[in-house]
């Protein structure tokens, strides 16, 4: 199985590691639509992709915005999911529970929104691939809304793997990449927590876009991969 002339809809694919899988999409000879709330970024991302890309402006915390764009959509191959703002970290103590309940809509809420609308849509020999992060299996001290929001999309993966089958459903499970979704802090801070990471994982190195984007391309290909999370951290979870 190939990516020929199949149609691949990313919610969330206008930057970091969505954008990266769209253009990695279109190299394998698939046709793509971005979707995200930002009307700027969805056209900064179709300048970067070309023609075989189209954009959709959706504010993906609305339900009906979602069931609207994918009764025009129309049938297509394959859905991705990557959409996620900045992380929510701190102690519980002091976390501001509306804004995690806000990220929990993006992240959790927003994806069931989007498989829910879309599922009927999806051709024969589909798929759907979801995207969490090593915090639910490696949490570290101030990650207790993270690790919650990872724990819930895996265990959502399992669930709709079986609901949804013969429609293929996995995830992917980034570590330490270098993408916008760091933007929050501070630049000199950013490159030192870079540093600090590449010299503690096991391949010398954080992760970039397009490291994680092979890992989307190859579950969307494997007929026989289902119900399943690929980590893909450079070796995280182990150290």
């Amino acid at each position: 199985m190939n990516l020929q002339e199949k149609k691949v809809v990313l919610l969330g694919g206008t930057s970091g590691i969505g954008l990266a899988v769209a253009k990695a999409e279109i190299a394998g000879g698939a046709s793509v639509v971005v979707a995200s709330s930002r009307r700027a970024k969805v056209y900064e991302a179709l300048a970067a992709l070309g023609h075989r890309a189209e954009g959709e402006v959706v504010n993906l915390s609305d339900e009906a915005q979602i069931r609207q764009v994918f009764s025009r959509l129309g049938p297509f191959d394959h859905l991705v999911y990557t959409a996620g703002e900045s992380l929510q970290l701190g102690d519980l103590r002091s976390t501001d529970l509306t804004a995690a309940r806000a990220a929990f809509e993006l992240r959790v809420f927003s994806a069931m929104a989007a498989v829910k609308h879309a599922a009927a849509s999806i051709r024969p020999g589909g798929s759907v691939t979801l995207t969490h992060g090593i915090a639910g299996a490696r949490p570290q001290k101030g990650w207790t809304v993270a690790a919650s929001i990872c724990g819930a999309i895996e265990a959502f993966t399992r669930a709709l793997a079986v609901e949804l089958a013969p429609i293929r459903v996995n995830a992917v499970s980034p570590g330490f990449v270098r993408t916008p979704l760091w933007s929050g802090i501070r630049e000199s801070q950013r490159e030192a927590m870079y540093r600090d990471l590449a010299a503690r994982l096991l391949v010398g190195r954080v992760g970039e876009a397009d490291d994680i984007a092979e890992t989307y391309l190859y579950l969307m290909q494997n007929e026989f991969s289902t119900g399943q999370t690929v980590v893909v951290d450079g070796g995280g979870v182990l150290v």
